[in-house]
């Protein structure tokens, strides 16, 4: 295969994934081998919520939308505009993945093969129904990724470098694992938001798709909010309402509960409306259902600040702060050629010789 024979096939599986971006599901004509796999992966997407509870068919329609939206000639060939991708030797890349949300492995799987390497992939268990599928359905709108793409449950074997993503003890264990092969190691990291509070209502509204959105499991997630002295949060409060309907999702609903009565017992200081609790605290990584706040004096010191613990942060949502930000309502749609803690995996992947 070259390189514009894996991006048509990506194309295709992302003209596929269309059907699915929806919570009302919609089969089209025109999708190659629909027939062959569209009942399939709907029983598959079942499933994977039977499986896991978080994986409700609103997030994981919004994941299948945003790679239905990614994968599209003009994207991909933005993406890979950056490189010289010559046909290479390819070697075998594994790919361990975390499972927070829905296809949450499925960039670095793209990464290693629209590079030219073979990958093996280690899924989660709690992410494991949809990827193995949607790699059949590419192995038959291009019979040559059979070769270059396998599943593995056990111990891994016979590959040249890694991409490991995992919590903050896991990936410890990964680097000594993997010392002595090229790897990218990918710890736990938070999102946190800066407001000034001159946000309009929507500013607001949109950020808390930033917060709510996959139940607050992504690392893109705002976990934790940075505001002026004397922040007046009922403008916040009256802005996310409208995700009230939240605490109908049992899962959801019980951590809320447990954090509330521990905070409660613990007599510690905090603010709820019934489906979200606010505390202040230093920390990035807040339980599900809370979020975090901290008070900064000026920006200039906040910037100092973030900087220092860029290490803890995945991105950093606001409006007019600085240069890399991510706009409200932005963290959970990033771009093919937004990297996962900074770090460029096609770069990596094409040193690779």
């Amino acid at each position: 295969m070259n390189l514009q024979q894996r991006i048509d096939a990506f194309v295709k599986l992302g003209d596929f994934l269309g059907q699915f971006s929806n919570e009302v599901i919609q089969k089209k004509d025109n999708i190659e081998h629909n027939d062959l796999f569209f009942d399939g992966f709907k029983h598959q997407l079942k499933l994977a919520k039977e499986h896991n509870g978080w994986f409700t068919q609103e997030n994981m329609a919004y994941a299948i939308k945003s790679w239905h939206e990614a994968l599209t000639e003009a994207n991909l060939k933005k993406w890979l505009s950056a490189y010289q991708i010559n046909e290479l030797t390819p070697k075998t890349i594994a790919v361990i993945m975390a499972g927070n949300i829905p296809l949450v492995g499925f960039h670095d799987f793209l990464s290693v093969l629209i590079s030219g390497h073979n990958v093996l992939v280690k899924q989660s268990s709690n992410d494991k129904q949809l990827l193995p599928y949607l790699s059949k359905y590419l192995e038959y709108i291009n019979p040559n990724f059979k070769e270059r793409i396998a599943f593995i449950e056990g111990e891994m074997k016979g590959f040249d470098a890694v991409i490991a993503t995992g919590s903050n003890n896991t990936a410890r264990y990964f680097e000594y694992y993997f010392k002595n092969k090229p790897a990218i190691i990918r710890n736990s990291r938070n999102s946190v938001a800066v407001l000034t509070g001159n946000e309009s209502e929507e500013d607001l509204k949109k950020l808390s798709e930033d917060i709510f959105r996959y139940y607050g499991l992504g690392c893109r997630n705002v976990s934790k909010l940075f505001v002026p002295k004397h922040y007046n949060f009922d403008a916040f409060f009256k802005a996310i309402y409208h995700w009230h309907p939240i605490i109908e999702e049992a899962k959801y609903a019980n951590n809320y509960d447990y954090n509330k009565a521990v905070y409660l017992m613990s007599e510690f200081d905090m603010l709820e409306n019934g489906f979200l609790m606010i505390k202040e605290d230093s920390s990035y990584a807040s339980p599900i259902a809370t979020v975090f706040y901290e008070f900064y004096d000026t920006h200039f010191q906040l910037k100092e600040k973030l900087n220092n613990e860029k290490q803890q942060i995945q991105c950093i949502v606001a409006k007019g702060f600085t240069e890399n930000e991510i706009p409200f309502g932005g963290s959970q749609k990033p771009q093919l050629w937004d990297y996962a803690d900074g770090i460029d995996s096609i770069e990596f992947l094409l040193s690779i010789q």
